[in-house]
This record gives C-alpha cells, structure tokens and sequence, in this order.
C-alpha cells in the first residue's frame, strides 16, 4: 500500500463569490461552503484516514470539521498550510488592485514565483513553509490515507512542487475550485497525481455556483 495525500480546497467563503483577493483574511463559510463540507465527509467517511492536516483558518477548519466529527478525528493545524498573503490587495477585487497596483499587478501576472503581490508573499515563499508539511506526512505515514485541508493557491504551489511544474506558472497550470479534492500518490517513482480538482460528490447545484 501506498501513502496518497488528499489536498482539499475549503468550501465557499464570500470572497470566493465575489472574486475578491482573500488570503490573510479569515472569513467564514457561506451556507453553501458549509453544504459542500458537508457533502465531503458525507462521501469521504468510509475511506480510513490516518490523520488530517489543517490550515489554522476557520474557513479550512469549518471545512474539515464535518469529515472530524462524524469520525472523532483530531485536526493537526499547520501554520504552513495557510493562504498566501495578498498583502495590500486582501479585500480587493482585480479591477481595483490593477488601477492602484499597476507595476505590482503585472509583474505578479508575469511571473508570481518571485514577484508578490504588494506587500504580500510570492510562490516559493508559501513552498517553503508548505513543503515542509508535507515532508512531515510522508515521514510519519509510509502509508494510509491523509487528508490535508488548505487553500486555493497554497493546494496549487504544493501541487506544482509535487509534480515538477514551474511555480510561477502555479494559476495557468492547476486549478482548485471551492472543496475540490485532488489526490497524489506516493510510492517508489514519487508523486502521482491520481485526482485533479474533484467535485463530483457534491450535489450539481453546489457545483454549478459561480465563482468558486
């Protein structure tokens, strides 16, 4: 048997509606983000999980909750699975970031590895504290089945690292829409990506929202 890894995006939060930046911020679940967690533990409860890793953020937390409660399963919080941080641009909307942040904007849309948004975090920076969860996992599970719950660019930057894919290419390559579920195997030739933004469990309704 293998360790597989599943990377669970959080469910909606209004930030995810409004397509507005949301990193540091720490907002809740909408009702329909509460919908899709529970969805997920609904659909994911048979699998035997070893652990779950959680970023500290409610709306990761709120979203592994369902899964944890249904099973009794203690939460493992990781700082290094928290969002990227937008800096200035948290609670702002693309329009508004490109008229204020010109120069910043586009050197991020160019080139996100090493570029950050305007006082925030580039992609290898969000690596270097992801990475090492997952080290952590692959050290203490040669095996099983781990649930990591986390964030939109954070499951990309991870994903990326994983597979070989040049980091500043993390938001054209990989996508992660709100609860997605993207699954990595590990074993003797390293990481397989098996599953790739899922949200087949969930009902088509919670599917079909736009902007998540």
């Amino acid at each position: 048997m293998s360790l597989k890894i599943y990377l669970l995006r959080h469910g909606e939060t209004e930030y995810s509606q409004r397509g507005a930046y949301c990193g540091a911020l720490d907002p809740e679940l909408t009702s329909a983000g509460s919908q899709m967690a529970q969805a997920f533990a609904d659909a994911y409860r048979s699998i035997p999980w070893a652990a779950v890793y959680v970023s500290p953020m409610q709306r990761a937390i709120a979203t592994a909750q369902p899964l944890c409660t249904a099973l009794g399963l203690a939460m493992q919080i990781r700082d290094g699975l928290r969002e990227i941080s937008y800096g200035a641009w948290e609670d702002r909307e693309q329009d508004d970031v490109r008229q204020h942040h010109e120069q910043d904007y586009l050197r991020w849309l160019a080139e996100p590895a090493w570029n950050p948004p305007t006082g925030g975090e580039t992609a290898f920076q969000v690596a270097s504290r992801a990475l090492p969860v997952i080290t952590e996992i692959e050290n203490q599970y040669q095996d099983g089945n781990v649930l990591l719950v986390s964030h939109k660019a954070t499951i990309r930057i991870i994903l990326c690292s994983l597979l070989g894919i040049d980091l500043g290419r993390y938001r054209d390559r990989i996508d992660a829409p709100a609860a997605a579920i993207s699954i990595v195997k590990f074993d003797k030739h390293g990481p397989l990506l098996e599953v790739l933004g899922d949200r087949s469990y969930m009902p088509k309704d919670l599917r079909e929202r736009a902007g998540t």
